[in-house]
């Protein structure tokens, strides 16, 4: 039987006015903040966190001495806090903590290590503020979930703790796009499309090897990363990108939780409004999350 839910987001989804051009693209991209609004009881306040732009987000009843760093996606190229507002509250509304989405730099305005660069400030701006490491959790969806794991190996390599934890949603880890899913589940994946990913994984990268730990982590040495949950769909081309993230991690003695959704789309959670599986992932987020903290 067809799952009703799944068809609309994808008719939602092809229904943005994409376009062809970076700009217009952001702009569709955005525009996702005016078919899925933010819960009325969320409390927002805009931040400069080490110079970067960001925005802590609320929900009633979050304790306030723990906190989720967001990093959104966008394949580096668009994506904003706007975009992303509707999940990232309801992520700390099911973890219990605050949350501070982040407004990086983009490409290819902002090529590589921009991005890393300002993931890592934020942190500091998190430590800074007198948050302990094991009351921080990092997350990110699609290349946000990518930088997420970029940030755990700088974080590492500048001598800074680990956070709680890390939670990938759909992340885009391998930006030589070599996953055998590019190809098999090609059909199936409107949303990150390999024609979309190759123009915006060249700008991001510029100048460096796509091959670069942190731009794809995929390659890195996972030694003493903090513990991992992945959620992929099973109808994304990124699947086996989480696949190779987690047996690549595992093998490195970190801590892994891999979860295969079947039927599920890329970055499913930010349809939750509409689909019942974006509510379920976010409870499922939400209860790793605290059991970290715990």
């Amino acid at each position: 039987m067809a799952n009703t839910e799944l068809e609309e987001v994808r008719g939602v989804w092809l229904s943005r006015p994409f376009g062809t051009t970076l700009p217009e693209w952001r702009i569709a991209f955005d525009g996702l903040a005016d078919l899925f609004s933010t819960a009325s009881d969320i409390d927002l306040t805009s931040v400069d966190a080490n110079g970067v732009s960001a925005e802590w987000s609320a929900a009633p009843g979050v304790e306030d001495n723990r906190a989720i760093l967001f990093l959104h996606g966008g394949g580096y190229g668009m994506g904003s806090i706007r975009s992303h507002r509707h999940l990232v509250s309801e992520v700390g509304r099911s973890a219990r903590a605050k949350v501070l989405s982040l407004d990086y730099r983009l490409a290819p305005e902002a090529p590589f290590p921009a991005a890393v660069d300002d993931a890592l400030a934020a942190y500091r701006f998190l430590l800074d503020s007198g948050f302990e490491a094991h009351s921080i959790s990092i997350a990110g969806d699609s290349a946000g979930g990518g930088l997420a794991v970029a940030l755990l190996l700088a974080a590492r390599d500048a001598g800074l703790p680990q956070p709680a934890c890390c939670v990938c949603i759909s992340p885009w880890v391998d930006m030589e796009l070599e996953g055998s899913t590019m190809v098999t589940k090609a059909a199936e994946d409107q949303m990150a499309p390999k024609p979309m990913l190759i123009p915006l994984r060249d700008a991001y990268v510029g100048g460096h090897s796509a091959r670069h730990p942190l731009v794809s982590p995929i390659h890195a040495d996972f030694r003493g990363l903090a513990p991992l949950l992945i959620l992929v769909g099973s109808a994304e081309t990124l699947l086996d990108d989480a696949v190779r993230l987690a047996g690549a991690a595992g093998a490195a003695e970190v801590a892994v939780r891999l979860e295969i959704w079947p039927e599920m789309v890329h970055v499913w959670p930010l349809f939750h409004s509409i689909l019942a599986d974006g509510r379920h992932a976010l409870a499922r987020i939400g209860d790793y999350i605290r059991e970290h903290f715990q």
